[in-house]
This record gives C-alpha cells, sequence and structure tokens, in this order.
C-alpha cells in the first residue's frame, strides 16, 4: 500500500483493552507511534486505562512480547510499534523479515488482533513521514486496524 490509508469511519474501542508493544530503537518516531496509536483509540471512546505499553529495546524483541501477551490474555487486540531504518549491511532484511513473520505468527497462533505498525524505512525522512506526516500515521493506522478485527472477530 502507497499513501495514506483512509481512516474514515471510527471503531468503537470502548471496553477494548489493547497492549502495545514498541521499540526503543529510533525512539523519537516510534514515540509519534505510540501517540498516534493512543490517540486512535480514544477517539473512538476507549478508556486510555484500558491501553498498556510496553517498551522493548528493538523490533527483534516484539513478536516474543507480543506473544506473552497474548498468552496471558485479558486483551482483545495488541499493536506493534517500531522503526526499521536500512543500513548498509543485510541486518535490516533479516530483523525487518523476523517482527514481520513474528507478529503474524503471533496473531494466527493465539487468535488475537494484532496491528502492524513496525516501519521498514530507508531512511529517517521515511520514517517520519509515516509517523504523522505526508504518509500519514502509521501508529494510527495499526490501532485502527487491530480494534476493527477486535470488532469482526467478537461477532464470529
Amino acid at each position: 500500500m502507497s499513501g495514506a490509508a483512509d481512516l474514515e469511519g471510527v471503531v468503537d474501542s470502548r471496553g477494548l483493552p489493547v497492549a502495545i508493544v514498541a521499540g526503543r530503537f529510533h525512539r523519537d518516531i516510534v514515540e509519534r507511534l505510540v501517540e498516534g496509536a493512543l490517540a486512535e483509540h480514544a477517539r473512538g471512546g476507549g478508556d486510555p486505562a484500558l491501553v498498556s505499553v510496553h517498551w522493548v529495546d528493538g523490533a527483534f524483541e516484539i513478536p516474543v512480547v507480543l506473544d506473552r501477551l497474548a498468552a496471558s490474555g485479558g486483551r482483545s487486540a495488541l499493536v506493534a510499534l517500531g522503526c526499521v531504518v536500512r543500513g548498509e549491511t543485510p541486518h535490516f532484511d533479516h530483523v525487518a523479515t523476523a517482527v514481520t513473520t513474528g507478529c503474524e505468527a503471533v496473531a494466527r497462533a493465539r487468535g488475537i488482533p494484532v496491528g502492524f505498525g513496525v516501519l521498514t524505512v530507508d531512511d529517517r525522512a521515511q520514517a517520519l513521514a509515516r509517523a504523522g506526516g505526508a504518509q500519514g500515521h502509521k501508529g494510527a493506522e495499526a490501532m485502527h486496524a487491530a480494534l476493527s478485527t477486535a470488532r469482526v472477530l467478537e461477532g464470529l
């Protein structure tokens, strides 16, 4: 998908407990993603007390914490937020693949929505554009997707 997602339509987040797992690497960018996710939960009437934020060192560590949170129960959705910036080595590819695969595995194995807001970008400018800039707000979009999927699952 390119460009900003259309977040028209507010997802009713009242009564939905959500956990966010956020990577500290590129913290200033990830803090923007967290702010957007929290704002999206609040936009739907969600109680801020029902959202917990768990910080980990980097994106690679996100899936294991998501899995533990999912296993412990008590949450309707999870949100993964982080930022991986391409460097000069293949490390970027390994981390980006691992976090993406790990988040998907948690969602499928545990049956809980995982909103995916881990930026994989070539440079800082691309990250900023996706953390509330010209390319939208991937933190808000990840929360929106997680909440929307939680409501769908409730109805099944």
